[in-house]
């Protein structure tokens, strides 16, 4: 078995790999076992014997507090680094206390700057809209700053007094005594390079619009210079097959020509009821930090909620994919919880790797089985019909890979 490599410019990627995996928090386990029976199906489906995939357990989350006293021991952070990929599971995150996030360090300790969440409805998925066929947007969340950036202190403490003291005496600027606060950072690097990874990823797919979400109009010098710096890489990137919101609509009729993209922009507030009103006038979607966190939760309960919606996390060198929903502990070992999330980030994880035709047939096989109404107690409820078990889905999604 080998390792994926990386030369400074391109993934190289052997034929027998290893991949790590943390099967996370509550469910983390459960969905992780179902899913790597999937993965293991599917590559034998595929490729036969010219591929192979041989799968790393490593420990992150209570599991590895509970044996080394360190939520992300040092052995996982090297192990992830060797293989440069690796796909888990949930991972719970205390609330007003303890620490930040093991996702946001994770990030943070291998720069993966790129949040990418592909939200695509398959019919059979329940929905609260009246007409959900066709969404098919992916977001670009900039992973590494903005309010996510962690730079806050606590109401009353001695940086937060003193930071007040400062932004009086030297700036004019008049906050409350006992006021927590936090710092918003943007950079025109960080935005730079999520709008590229946008702009790279919509060229590769033949999407023809990318739309920056922003609250420009409010937040002019940080959310309003993403936006324009947003723009620039676009005019860089684009040149000539640049083309405008005022073109399409005024020359176009409101069609995209062949061979041009769309570069447009929405403020935040109005992107949300665009995104409900008129998904189907979006496909690639670039945000700062916060404004994606909420943004892909919100369209991912159009599809079906958290539990059919994947993610990844990706930076030039490195990348880890996940499930995006939460550990939800209560469902923990009952054989309930939905690997859908999972089992598609499996499939987002093949195509970084180049291996396209297993992110196919895994997307074939989930889309055939919810079609046929197997689905799990999460997304039946909605519908008032029947559900599986987390393990008879992974059974029905392999029946449905041959």
């Amino acid at each position: 078995m080998g390792l994926v490599g990386y030369d400074g410019a391109k993934f190289s990627v052997p034929d027998d790999v290893e991949i790590p995996y943390i099967d996370g928090d509550g469910i983390g386990p459960d969905i992780m076992k179902a899913a790597l029976r999937v993965f293991d199906a599917c590559i034998k489906n595929v490729y036969d014997a010219r591929r192979s995939v041989s799968w790393v357990r490593l420990e992150a989350g209570e599991e590895a507090l509970s044996k080394t006293g360190s939520y992300v021991p040092d052995v996982t952070i090297d192990e992830i680094r060797r293989h440069r990929v690796a796909i888990k599971g949930p991972l719970t995150t205390p609330v007003g206390k303890g620490i930040r996030s093991i996702n946001v360090m994770l990030r943070k300790k291998f720069d993966l700057y790129a949040n990418i969440r592909p939200v695509r409805y398959l019919p059979g998925l329940p929905s609260p809209l009246k007409d959900p066929n066709g969404i098919d947007i992916t977001i670009f969340r900039e992973n590494t700053e903005d309010v996510y950036a962690g730079i806050e202190f606590a109401s009353g403490s001695e940086a937060a007094k003193s930071l007040i003291d400062f932004m009086d005496e030297k700036l004019g600027v008049k906050i409350a005594d006992g006021a927590g606060i936090g710092i918003k950072v943007m950079t025109e690097a960080a935005s730079k390079r999520i709008m590229r990874s946008a702009l790279d990823y919509a060229l590769s797919h033949g999407k023809d619009r990318v739309t920056i979400m922003h609250k420009g109009n409010i937040m002019k010098f940080t959310e309003g210079a993403f936006m324009q710096w947003c723009y620039e890489v676009a005019r860089e990137t684009l040149g000539q097959r640049l083309i405008t919101e005022q073109e399409v609509t005024e020359f176009n009729g409101g069609s995209v020509p062949s061979g041009r993209v769309l570069v447009n922009d929405r403020i935040a507030d109005n992107m949300f009821q665009q995104v409900i009103t008129r998904p189907r006038d979006y496909s690639v979607v670039v945000t700062p930090n916060l404004n994606g966190d909420y943004l892909s939760d919100a369209v991912a309960a159009e599809i079906g909620g958290l539990g059919v919606a994947p993610g990844a996390n990706v930076g030039n060198e490195y990348a880890i994919f996940e499930a995006v929903h939460g550990s939800a502990p209560k469902y923990a070992n009952k054989n309930i919880a939905n690997p859908t999330s999972l089992i598609l980030a499996g499939a987002m994880l093949f195509e970084h790797l180049g291996w396209t035709e297993a992110h196919g047939a895994i997307y074939g096989a989930i889309e055939k089985t919810v079609r046929a109404g197997i689905i799990t107690q999460d997304l039946a409820r909605e519908l008032g019909s029947a559900s599986v078990g987390t393990a008879e889905f992974a059974d029905a999604v392999i029946r449905n890979l041959q």
